[in-house]
């Protein structure tokens, strides 16, 4: 007899923090190798992994269905009263189309905004308010309706249930059995099969999905106690107390359900249903104003020819004005002349408001059209950048002006754009910490009671060198492997951490994004309040993806104090000093950095980077440009190469004739050069 297909639609990954155990890429492959042909991701009361999700599924031929395990508030949403609304039910939502994705976007959205009292919780009128496309399932034992029937209120529960059918419509509201081993949910089972045959509301099979393998069964309790901040041996604590929350397969699960056959049927019939359609690639800018009578484009080139008449004098010369035509024949034909108008409005009124504005660094120093609306100041000609580097028409990605403030003032930036634009379109941008190799060790340790020194000292041995790994760490370190061959304690503790390394252990906003939309932010992606403060639950890179513009406002110190010496000199004596009118190539400032003394210059400070310079002793700007780029992982191995071939120019030799125009100014230093112009 052959067995039926199933899908599951109750799963948690690692975005359920500390909680799911399923790592998308790895979920993703244990479905396709169990033969099941889609998979649901509800996630608790958050929709963090979605695009991640979404993308791994398509990668792998795997149909990604979106969905949510919302919490419902026990009131309204709004309501926040200690004695009635610290506790919560749970609820299961998937996206059928890209209607239910926007419309779950703004639930479980709401759910921060107004609803966050313990949880992100939701309540009915929201429910009601954004119910198309949606497909409804009464979920795990912390659902509303099993909890009224474990309080023996059956009534109650079908009524609620009811209510739930007739507000998403019929067809699209289910009751959700499982098989977990516990008692109480085979009580709840039968009294769910008894609500289906009275109301006619249709059974699915679920699973609730913590972690992939019934292996992996301690790792997850493991987690949930890192959450909690309890031991492992603690008996009071929040636990499953079951090890059968994983990623069955469709034979398991059939022949759990056997007398319930349609509850298998009815995942299959929701996966069909659920069709939602991602758009990657193209621009969503904000709509900038821009005066009667002109377009953005024919806007942005009077600015752009303004400028150029400040920057170069009334008569351009045919270099600069060929330059300026090419790039903005670019910026136009991609889309992209809003986003030069959004970022040259913000720059101009902090300069109009004297607040302290960095030159411009990264890949938009390349952009002449930049130079000429002051975005940056500095002269891609006489620099000889490029600016496909900033913007290429053959490699389609979102432009990024990376823009200093000054520290104590960058907020009035912000301010101003939310002002402009509308807070509703304005959101920070969220970011995940995750367990790093000595930070997981120590995790696990503190969990199973371990004593701290003997944790402290294994931790130690794991070399601390960037994104290195539990396994990379064992590889490298003879003394930790010994250990680990050697003490089935030591064995057990890096075992499990490496099962949980890696995996998102909290959220955090990004120092300087700043996310902008045309229209409402939660018309795209959710969001998520943190105090007073709303960022997406998106983080940078999936922005990037789906087009929406992020812009970095950066705070630096090194602006502030620049400022405030500007400001002690013209009022000690009388001077306006005015560096975008400076020539960079005074003597004087190259034999201050040359003689070491470089404390308080911006990346020249530190005592290495002091010892560099002395030994390079620059005359110019490029070899300052050089050796910061220099100064890091990887490149610093070229550094002897490029200070003799500084000393002794006639050691310099270039690979052929045709790159000696090029490699000029890196005294034949090919590697260097590539970093330059990454």
């Amino acid at each position: 007899m052959a067995v039926k297909d199933f899908v599951h639609l109750h799963v948690h990954t690692e975005y359920s923090l500390l909680d799911g155990a399923c790592r998308i890429k790895d979920l993703v492959s244990a479905c396709k190798e169990k033969g099941m042909k889609a998979i649901a991701m509800t996630d608790h009361g958050v929709m963090f992994g979605a695009i991640d999700f979404y993308n791994e599924c398509k990668a792998q031929g795997i149909k990604p269905i979106i969905g949510c395990e919302v919490y419902t508030a026990r009131r309204t949403r709004f309501d926040k009263e200690s004695a009635y609304d610290s506790d919560y039910g749970h609820l299961i939502l998937l996206a059928k189309n890209n209607v239910g994705y926007k419309n779950l976007i703004k639930i479980v959205s709401a759910g921060y905004t107004d609803g966050f009292y313990y949880k992100p919780r939701v309540d009915r009128d929201i429910l009601a308010e954004n119910s198309e496309g949606l497909i409804c399932s009464s979920a795990c034992l912390g659902g509303d309706i099993p909890r009224l029937i474990m309080e023996e209120n059956y009534e109650g529960a079908k009524e609620l249930a009811l209510w739930y059918r007739d507000t998403f419509g019929e067809g699209n509201y289910f009751l959700e059995l499982q098989s977990n081993g516990l008692e109480e949910q085979i009580k709840v089972n039968q009294q769910l099969v008894r609500m289906s045959e009275e109301t006619g509301i249709p059974l699915i099979a679920t699973n609730d999905v913590h972690f992939i393998e019934r292996k992996d069964a301690r790792a997850q309790d493991i987690l949930m106690c890192i959450q909690t901040g309890k031991h492992y041996a603690d008996t009071d604590r929040m636990k499953f107390n079951t090890d059968q929350v994983y990623l069955r397969s469709p034979d398991e699960m059939c022949a759990l359900f056997e007398s319930q056959p349609e509850a298998i049927d009815n995942t299959v019939k929701i996966a069909d249903m659920c069709n939602v359609e991602l758009e990657f690639g193209r621009s969503i800018l904000p709509n900038f104003e821009i005066p009667e009578g002109y377009t953005s484009e024919s806007y942005l080139r009077k600015l752009c020819y303004d400028g150029a008449e400040f920057r170069f004098g009334k008569v351009l010369s045919g270099e600069v004005r060929e330059r300026l035509e090419y790039e903005l024949d670019i910026i136009c034909k991609m889309g992209y002349a809003d986003y030069y108008l959004i970022v040259w409005d913000f720059i101009r009124f902090a300069k109009d408001n004297g607040i302290t504005v960095g030159p411009g660094r990264g890949s938009g120093a390349g952009s002449l059209v930049a130079y000429c609306l002051k975005i940056t100041n500095i002269d891609s000609l006489k620099y000889n950048l490029a600016f496909e580097r900033f913007l290429n028409p053959e490699r389609i990605s979102m432009p990024d002006f990376d823009v200093d403030f000054s520290d104590t003032r960058r907020k009035e930036v912000i301010d101003y754009v939310i002002r402009k634009y509308g807070s509703e379109c304005v959101a920070q941008i969220t970011t995940f910490g995750t367990m790093a190799a000595r930070g997981a060790v120590r995790d696990v340790g503190r969990v199973l009671d371990m004593p701290y020194g003997d944790v402290d000292v294994i931790s130690k041995m794991i070399p601390t060198e960037l994104g290195i790994t539990i396994k990379d760490a064992l590889a490298k370190n003879p003394e930790l492997k010994a250990k680990y061959d050697s003490d089935e304690s030591v064995k057990d503790l890096i075992d499990t951490a490496m099962q949980l390394e890696g995996m998102p252990r909290n959220i955090s906003t990004h120092a300087a994004g700043v996310v902008l939309t045309k229209d409402p932010v939660t018309s795209y992606v959710p969001v998520q309040k943190v105090g007073e403060s709303v960022s997406t639950q998106y983080p940078m890179k999936n922005l990037e993806a789906l087009g929406l513009l992020k812009v970095d406002f950066l705070g630096l110190r090194t602006l502030t104090v620049v400022q405030d010496s500007l400001e002690m000199i013209k009022e000690n004596y009388g001077l306006e000093i005015n560096f975008d009118t400076m020539e960079m190539n005074d003597p004087k400032v190259f034999k201050t950095i040359s003689d070491g003394k470089t404390m308080g210059i911006f990346q020249l400070e530190s005592a290495g980077m002091t010892r560099f310079m002395m030994d390079l002793q620059p005359d110019c700007l490029e070899d300052i440009i050089a050796g910061i780029s220099l100064y890091r992982p990887g490149p610093m191995d070229q550094i002897p190469k490029y200070t003799e071939n500084k000393k002794h120019p006639g050691n310099v030799k270039y690979d052929h004739p045709i790159l000696e125009h090029i490699l000029d100014v890196t005294y034949g230093c090919m590697f260097i050069r590539n970093r330059l112009c990454r």
